[in-house]
């Protein structure tokens, strides 16, 4: 029997920190893509966005330093780097739509193994009915990749065939962030790039919808 541990939101936003190269602009959706900004590697610039207006966020403030107007599109308060920088919303557009953002990490209800993203309203009573600016940056990033967990609460997996929840946007998520692994996607479906330690491919299988293989070395 297997023996392994899932990952916490922290672990997970870590695991996506350390894959994000020197002197990325990024843009970090609500949930756990925010936690990103707290677990960048030491040493590493990368230049976080938000959607809101600022360019250049740090890591969440401490709760004795934190300032009430410095918040950034999910309403978290944030912090501001030396050299940031704040701007009107329609520029912070500007960035996104004229492909200036290098990724976009951001969360899911579901993936579809082509690359198709669902990340807004689930039923006419959730707490985020529109699918927001989630949609401008699904197209707009350079890059698309997705934090969240593997499997909802009640076990139904996360990685489908199709989703069945309305789009963001078709065909743009490139790489995929679990508790359980780092997933691919590609012309081919959803390869794995790694596991959690002691989790088996079949484990993963198990709690996956589409079908999954291995990524090829590089």
């Amino acid at each position: 029997m297997s023996n392994w541990t899932a990952r916490d939101r922290a672990e997970i936003a870590r695991r996506v920190a350390q894959d994000i190269p020197e002197g990325w602009y990024v843009n970090l959706g609500i949930g756990i893509p925010t936690l990103v900004a707290d677990t960048v590697p030491a040493g590493r610039e990368v230049i976080f966005h938000a959607e809101n207006g600022l360019l250049g966020v740090g890591p969440a403030p401490a709760p004795d330093e934190l300032d009430r107007w410095l918040i950034n599109a999910g309403k978290q308060h944030v912090t501001l780097l030396p050299g940031g920088a704040f701007f009107h919303h329609a520029d912070s557009f500007a960035m996104i739509r004229g492909r200036h953002l290098d990724l976009c990490v951001l969360g899911a209800y579901e993936v579809s193994s082509g690359g198709d993203l669902a990340n807004w309203a689930r039923s006419s009573t959730d707490t985020a009915p529109a699918v927001g600016g989630a949609m401008d940056l699904a197209i707009g990033a350079r890059r698309v990749w997705v934090a969240m967990e593997h499997v909802t609460r009640s076990g139904v997996p996360r990685l489908v065939e199709s989703c069945g929840y309305p789009l963001t946007s078709a065909g743009r998520v490139k790489r995929i962030y679990t508790d359980l692994a780092v997933v691919d996607v590609t012309p081919e479906g959803f390869a794995v790039r790694d596991m959690v330690e002691g989790m088996t491919l079949a484990d993963l299988q198990d709690r996956t919808e589409a079908p999954l293989r291995m990524a090829e070395e590089a």
